[in-house]
């Protein structure tokens, strides 16, 4: 029982105890069950056309959301429902609801990427029974159409929405109850471990199993959701070994919300974050709505965000602002800081032989303080951020500057404090000629690189002028496109 992974595709038990440590949940379903409408397009999570449905138990209750089965690694399947297109079809082979809206909004041109589009429209007929158009559109964030427009496919959704049959015609929803039932019967007794030749791993039991694995094993690759790392297999062609996957655990994806602020578990998904902080907090919810697609945001976890260490996360940067703290374990125990001190350095972080991130405490802002995160990018949606910059102002009642957090991704080597700008401005008085003053001193805090997503000067233009546009937002002006429907 501790030696495969066990799951279940479409109706059928799967058992593999040959399983590769980085093998991929695509290539499993195209190369070895022939299982070819799930697509792949770019193999990188970014156009949705290998989208499926991968359902797990959680609090007891069977969900499922979509993901991206190009960078998603059997090993992260255990005790999991995987549902691809195929499995759509009812009983006497007529089209899902779904598929046709799609057919009679004509959604689909070429039609390579239109089984990706049903499996997204599918995760978000199953989950909201009339989605707005903002949801719709929310949930197609992460597939990407040549042929359409898009407005095609919008409409399908719409479509479908107002038209919902018995629920009885519809495969998951027909069997739930004995899908439960079988993950029940799959629950691993004990710690996971598959190994090939020196391909290895391991799916450990509990948290403490993690601790004992990583004390044993403190070079191993530890993967939640696998969004950057998936890339290092599929981009780079790394080999990894041994590969650790925590995306099961149920205590890394606790939410504690407490009076002044939220516990988020290393193992909480994007899409989990945003429901607990965005009414807290609704410029982080807003920038999460930006992170990858949806497929994207329900397996990246904002643990994995921060234990990555790159320059160009997109959660650090407002976290530090915030004044996060991050809470590391290992066998020895807990160990606590304050986030931004994490980063030392270019791909190296402040975690020692045996240690994982375990959980992060984010401080909700003061009722009178004031908070902005903007992340820029080449196209709004779907995209690498350039340069992401963070600020929280206190002011008295004088409207002095009592206290202000500044922090940036894409400026430095890690995500970093501009403390220079914030040793300028802190005694001043919060006006236009404050800020003016004070955008000098970013040459001093940073001194960013030129690559292809932006040159060094546009960069620090940018971060100048953020700051600015803060300024002319906490003073009311408009300094922000938005959609029709945000300001009608």
């Amino acid at each position: 029982m501790n030696d495969s992974i066990r799951f279940i595709l479409n109706g059928e038990d799967i058992a593999l105890t040959d399983v590769g440590p980085t093998e991929t949940l695509l290539d499993f379903l195209r190369l070895k069950r022939r299982l070819t409408g799930t697509k792949e397009g770019c193999a990188e999570g970014d156009c949705g056309a290998c989208t499926v449905l991968v359902g797990r138990l959680a609090d007891g209750k069977l969900a499922y959301e979509s993901v991206n089965a190009c960078i998603r690694f059997i090993g992260s399947l255990h005790a999991t429902h995987v549902v691809t297109v195929e499995h759509l079809a009812g009983r006497d082979g007529a089209l899902h609801p779904v598929q046709q809206a799609l057919v009679d909004c004509h959604g689909s041109q070429c039609g390579f990427c239109t089984p990706g589009f049903v499996m997204s429209l599918y995760g978000l007929w199953l989950a909201t029974e009339k989605p707005s158009r903002r949801q719709i559109e929310k949930a197609l964030q992460g597939n990407l159409c040549r042929c359409t427009g898009y407005e095609p496919i919008v409409k399908a959704a719409e479509q479908v929405s107002l038209m919902r049959p018995s629920t009885l015609f519809d495969p998951l929803e027909r069997t739930r109850s004995e899908i439960v039932a079988r993950l029940w019967a799959m629950q691993a007794s004990g710690t996971i471990r598959i190994a090939n030749g020196e391909d290895r791993l391991i799916v450990p039991a509990s948290m403490q199993a993690l601790a004992e694995v990583l004390s044993q094993e403190p070079d191993a690759i530890i993967v939640a959701g696998a969004t950057d790392v998936g890339l290092w297999v599929t981009k780079q062609m790394r080999r990894l070994s041994p590969v650790v996957f925590i995306n099961h655990l149920s205590e890394l994806q606790s939410v504690t919300e407490g009076e002044d602020g939220v516990t988020i578990g290393a193992g909480v998904s994007y899409t989990k974050a945003f429901e607990a902080i965005s009414q807290k907090i609704p410029a982080l919810g807003r920038l999460i709505d930006r992170v990858g697609g949806e497929q994207v945001r329900n397996m990246g976890t904002i643990g994995g965000n921060i234990a990555n260490g790159s320059p160009i996360g997109d959660s650090p940067p407002p976290l530090i602002a915030l004044g996060a703290t991050l809470t590391l374990r290992s066998l020895q125990g807990q160990r606590r800081m304050p986030l931004e001190d994490f980063f030392i350095a270019y791909g190296k972080q402040d975690r020692k032989p045996g240690e994982f991130v375990e959980s992060v405490f984010v401080p909700y802002p003061a009722a009178m303080s004031r908070f902005a995160a903007y992340k820029i990018t080449k196209r709004r949606d779907e995209d690498i951020t350039a340069v992401l910059g963070a600020f929280l102002l206190t002011l008295d009642d004088a409207e002095m500057i009592t206290d202000i957090r500044i922090a940036f991704g894409g400026m430095a080597a890690t995500p970093k404090r501009a403390r220079a700008v914030e040793a300028e401005l802190i005694g001043k008085p919060w006006t236009e000629a404050t800020i003016e003053a004070a955008r000098p001193a970013f040459d001093a805090d940073y001194q960013p690189l030129t690559d292809w997503r932006a040159t060094a000067e546009y960069r620090q233009l940018t971060a100048k002028n953020l700051l600015t546009r803060f300024y002319l937002e906490t003073v009311g002006a408009l300094a922000e496109l938005k959609r029709f429907e945000e300001v009608a």
